[in-house]
């Protein structure tokens, strides 16, 4: 099947947006831009499964409440690779950005939005829920969600092109075993995050969060978009940490620059540069943030922590300056 549009109705809808709710699911489609409405839509199958491949221009794609009531139904999971462009994909209370190559994954059974911000290439493949050998609601674990498999995916759908039936029904098996192996990890590792001890995710969050301190845009947003999960998911983690991620995201800052005011050493680098170099953009609320959680300014612990024999310190080694944690902040505001 290949569909083409051009024009928009009067209510901004594309007309022949039909053409992409007819292959995927009933949705609403708008152009970005006020550019004539361009979109080429193919459909072809891989075993059991329905592939549909969507090439056009910027656009947005909503399924609402609204449109589960039309026909044809849309009880599927949909596994998006994207070939080109870029697309922000909204579910279940995530909101997840795939580049080329990556995989999104969606299900049509529930409210989504599809935000394309410039033209773009895509493969979605439908994989019913009756064949979905998962208990309910397990899929939810991975929708609304990004991962790196849609070079993975590629193969498959390529091989599939002239493919007899055997082969193409072994081809879509072993999609659906990709899906399946993926709601098997998430579950796994939100196991492992509901037991006593920090889970995986939970330390693989914090690696990514010291490996990435100097970045002003750390944040918790981009925290969670950089494994593929929500940010209420994301707070949903730390709720047995007795931290939120803005305030570790502070914390760990704080304790770089500690460590490095109470290197001493000649020349000794300025307080602003210290504070720029891990992630802090605002000097004054710097300075009332390290007051607040070391009881001093920040000049004044690298007099009292950084001075060397001759100095004035007498020789004494800190916790700072030896390299270990600097003490435990009493309280820290959350990072800006």
């Amino acid at each position: 099947m290949t569909a083409r549009g051009a024009g928009t109705e009067g209510d901004g809808t594309a007309s022949g947006s039909g053409a992409l709710g007819r292959a995927l699911a009933p949705m609403s489609v708008t152009p970005y831009g006020g550019e004539p409405f361009d979109m080429r839509v193919t459909g072809g199958s891989l075993g059991h499964l329905r592939v549909t491949t969507v090439e056009a221009g910027a656009l947005r794609a909503s399924r609402t409440a609204r449109h589960m009531a039309l026909p044809p139904g849309g009880d599927f999971v949909a596994l998006g690779v994207q070939m080109s462009g870029s697309v922000t994909l909204v579910q279940d209370g995530r909101r997840s950005v795939a580049g080329a190559g990556d995989l999104v994954v969606y299900d049509t059974a529930r409210p989504f939005s599809l935000d394309y911000p410039e033209r773009f290439s895509t493969h979605v493949v439908h994989v019913p829920h009756r064949t979905l050998p998962l208990p309910d609601g397990d899929a939810r674990l991975v929708t609304g969600t990004v991962t790196g498999f849609g070079a993975a995916l590629t193969p498959f759908l390529t091989a599939s092109a002239g493919a007899g039936q055997a082969v193409a029904g072994r081809l879509g098996a072993g999609v659906v075993d990709l899906l399946v192996t993926l709601v098997a990890e998430r579950t796994r590792l939100a196991e492992s995050d509901r037991e006593g001890a920090p889970g995986p995710l939970v330390t693989r969050v914090r690696d990514h969060i010291d490996r990435h301190l100097a970045d002003p845009g750390l944040s918790p947003e981009a925290v969670a978009r950089a494994h593929h999960i929500s940010v209420r998911y994301l707070h949903r983690l730390f709720e047995d940490e007795d931290i939120t991620v803005r305030k570790l995201i502070q914390r760990r800052r704080l304790e770089e620059c500690a460590r490095v005011l109470a290197r001493g050493g000649r020349p000794a680098p300025t307080v602003a540069s210290v504070a720029q170099r891990w992630g802090f953009v605002n000097p004054a609320h710097f300075s009332r943030a390290f007051r607040d959680t070391f009881g001093v300014s920040p000049r004044e612990w690298r007099s009292l922590r950084g001075a060397g024999p001759g100095e004035g310190g007498g020789g004494t080694e800190t916790a700072a300056s030896a390299g270990r944690p600097c003490p435990e902040p009493a309280s820290v505001d959350a990072a800006r």
